[in-house]
């Protein structure tokens, strides 16, 4: 017998643990983790509890709530973190976000942004030793030729002559070229430019002189009289596509095509639906800056979850008790009483006139007969009574939680219920066939049409995300169901009862807005019974009939929005573009807005030494040694012949320099007429048996060399005249080829910059 109890207890064991489902241990500590906020710990079980039975539907809604909840609650941790200076700690408070909820875009770009900050802090960190490099803006791709003038020195200058003088004086000052319009006038103006760098000195004399120039080659320039005919003429245009990743609907690329149009002032812009894309053809200055508004306006728009939580408790109490007695009786004449047979003679003798003249039509008494009124003529109606013992409680609780996910400015809509049929039509009276009491009916609808409404939790939400992560809502929420029906025309017609609002708020993220206080209280109390013993105490139950009825109806709404996007603005977004006048669009390097440096005079010499060397009327400073002479650096010889082929050396010598320390200097050349082979030691920097460091890049595919000539560190520069290096230059075809030094940066001993007059050499190579 205690075996068999034992086999019994092991089946009902067996039998309750395969009834339970898979993972229901892990699943149950989740949901209590869930109830205390501890997500990490919610995420680990639900996770446990989905791997056991990945079927079930109800594992995988947890889990995706509790991943998305800590994957909020990292995020939240690691904002708190950057905001106190801990970068390394938010960065793997972000990754722990992006690991437990993939999904979290935001999470992502909180840690990208976040490694960016401490790859800047510790490229700060390296550099705080270092002086500031120029941080010039990149080349605009695609554009004209830009100058390279043979000297970068700061212009001084100050003439009263004509336009055409200044342009050529600026022209030889940077070894440029200038050639004009046949329609510049001449016009006398007069400039003082003082330490300008040279696109500085033309934009000066463009404005006096009403012109303006554009490059022709990296040497020359066009100085143009400045008219919008001739600007059409002159001003080089370019076509290019811009393709955008973020619109999502075509109304977003019109208004960012208006945009360009009214900012711009664009006339060649077209719009591709098809493509998602821009096309422009205009200037290069318009096309950096369309550049510019595109990249600062194609954003991800913000992305808000709105977890919507509705709670609505109805009760509905009634009782009927008590008999309610019968409150009317009757008494009515017969006026066909039944006659018996038996007495038929003698009544057709004595009553022979009377059945003459009444024939014993339905519902008429004659006066003879009220004469011989019994018993039998008369009938009575009692009143009955009714007992009713009756007592009603409901108790209704409807709870939604669902989540709506929408872009910013988008509209969003949850619909969860039923869509009630509601009939609508017409109506008609009076057309059937009449009664006897000759009153019509009225005909139900003549034409019935069908109109459906949606009855339940009904949300529609619109979102807007600020930039200090608030999150302004507009919103509409509706709960309604159907509490009765009502005959109209003859048809049953739903009675929707409903709790509807409609307003605008602003939340933070995370931030609940809760909506109570919508109470329904209604109190019914009827009594029907006999006057007076209706109120007598314990009496009163007998002879009368009590009805109350209790209806209690609350609703509760919370409305939680969290981000889940935000767009990603960078330093380069909010950076502000010169842009130009209104009537010239145009952009400009950084470079181009800052004056040249200033070098402080040499120890030895007095800063009224520097001899200004300039064409008549004009006044330009140059370094000079102490001999006076201008300080120079050129080709020896200036001009060669050599054959195809054929091999020669052409030194690079400066002249009058004083405590040269190093010389970097960049050669330019034709490289399908000659080449340069090799770079040999000249001597000069060699003064005192020093070692001299020679570094040498050549491109001979390109045309350009880097030579640097640098003396020993902890020794004097050298002064006078002499060779620096020896350039070995092939020919390898027939033709004409000027060798330039396009860029020189000599500095002295104590690393200050000398100032050097350049030049170049010419080369002819011969079959």
């Amino acid at each position: 017998m205690y075996r068999w109890g034992k086999i019994v207890l092991f089946a009902g064991v067996s039998l309750a643990l395969a009834g339970c489902p898979k993972g229901k241990t892990d699943f149950n500590h989740g949901r209590k983790a869930q109830d205390l906020q501890d997500y990490d710990a919610a995420f680990e079980y639900y996770q446990k509890a989905l791997k056991t039975d990945p079927g079930n539907a109800e594992y995988k809604i947890k889990f995706d709530q509790a991943r998305f909840g800590a994957g909020e609650l990292h995020t939240k941790n690691g904002l708190k973190l950057r905001e106190k200076g801990e970068l390394e700690n938010a960065a793997s408070e972000f990754r722990k976000a992006a690991f437990m909820d993939p999904s979290s875009v935001a999470a992502e770009q909180e840690l990208r942004k976040t490694i960016e900050m401490i790859d800047d802090r510790e490229r700060t960190a390296d550099a705080a030793s270092e002086p500031p490099p120029d941080n010039d803006d990149a080349a605009l791709a695609s554009t004209p030729p830009q100058l390279k003038p043979l000297s970068r020195a700061p212009i001084n200058l100050k003439m009263s002559n004509d336009a055409k003088i200044v342009f050529d004086t600026i022209g030889k000052l940077a070894g440029l070229t200038v050639i004009y319009d046949p329609d510049f006038p001449a016009r006398r103006i007069s400039v003082e430019l003082n330490d300008v760098t040279l696109e500085q000195a033309l934009d000066i004399v463009c404005i006096e002189s009403k012109a303006f120039s554009t490059p022709i080659s990296e040497n020359i320039i066009l100085v143009i009289p400045d008219q919008t005919q001739k600007r059409r003429d002159y001003e080089e245009q370019f076509m290019r596509t811009f393709y955008l990743s973020n619109t999502v609907q075509a109304q977003d690329l019109t208004e960012i095509v208006t945009g360009l149009r009214q900012l711009l002032d664009l006339k060649r812009i077209q719009q591709l639906n098809a493509q998602n894309a821009i096309v422009i053809r205009a200037t290069p200055d318009q096309l950096a800056l369309a550049e510019k508004f595109i990249k600062d306006i194609d954003k991800a728009k913000p992305e808000v979850i709105i977890q919507v939580e509705v709670l609505e408790a109805r009760t509905d109490r009634m009782r009927d008790l008590g008999i309610l007695p019968g409150q009317s009786a009757s008494i009515a004449i017969n006026p066909n009483p039944t006659t018996n047979n038996n007495n038929s003679g003698s009544n057709n003798s004595n009553n022979g006139s009377n059945n003459g003249s009444n024939n014993g039509t339905p519902g008429t008494v004659t006066l003879n007969q009220l004469t011989h009124l019994n018993q039998n003529d008369l009938v009575l109606t009692l009143p009955s009574a009714t007992a009713n013992f009756l007592l009603t409680d409901s108790t209704t609780r409807v709870i939604q939680n669902p989540e709506v996910r929408s872009l910013e400015g988008q509209p969003a809509k949850l619909n969860i219920g039923d869509r009630v049929p509601v009939a609508t039509g017409s109506f008609q009276a009076g057309v059937g066939v009449g009664s006897t009491s000759g009153a019509g009916f009225v005909n139900p609808l003549v034409n019935t049409q069908f109109q459906y409404i949606d009855v339940g939790v009904n949300v529609e939400v619109t979102p807007r995300v600020h930039p200090n992560r608030d999150v302004s809502l507009k919103v509409q929420i509706e709960v309604s169901s159907v509490s009765n029906f009502q005959t109209i025309g003859g048809i049953q017609q739903p009675v929707i009862s409903q709790r509807k609002i409609a307003h605008e708020i602003r939340l933070k993220e995370g931030e609940s807005s809760i909506l109570a206080g919508l109470i329904t209280k209604t109190d019914t109390k009827q009594l029907n019974g006999w006057p007076g013993l209706a109120h007598v105490p314990i009496l009163r139950h007998l002879f009368s009939d009590d009805n109350r009825s209790s209806d209690d109806d609350e609703v509760l709404m919370i409305l939680t929005p969290h981000i889940v996007r935000m767009p990603e603005w960078t330093k380069s977004n909010l950076k502000a573009l010169y842009a130009g006048s209104e009537t010239n669009v145009q952009t400009k390097r950084a470079s181009e807005m800052r004056a040249p440096q200033q070098q402080p005079p040499k120890a030895s010499e007095p800063a009224n030494e520097q001899i200004p060397t300039a064409p008549a009327n004009a006044q330009a400073p140059s370094n000079s040694a102490q001999s006076g002479k201008p300080a120079q650096v050129r080709f020896e010889p200036r001009s060669l012949s050599l054959k195809t082929g054929e091999t020669m050396t052409v030194g690079v010598v400066v002249q009058n320099v004083s405590d040269l320390f190093s010389i970097p200097l960049l050669l330019q050349y034709n490289p399908a007429v000659i080449s340069v082979e090799e770079v040999r030691h000249g001597g000069f920097l060699q003064a005192g048996d020093q070692e001299i460091a020679i570094v040498q890049k050549v491109d001979n595919e390109h045309g350009q060399a880097i030579i640097s000539a640098t003396r020993q560190p902890n020794t004097a520069g050298a002064s006078g005249t002499g060779t620096i290096v020896g350039i070995v230059i092939k020919g390898l075809a027939p033709g004409t080829s000027s060798l330039a030094i396009v860029q020189v940066s000599p500095k002295d001993s104590q690393q200050r910059p000398i100032q050097l007059v350049t030049s170049e050499a010419s080369v002819q190579v011969a079959p």
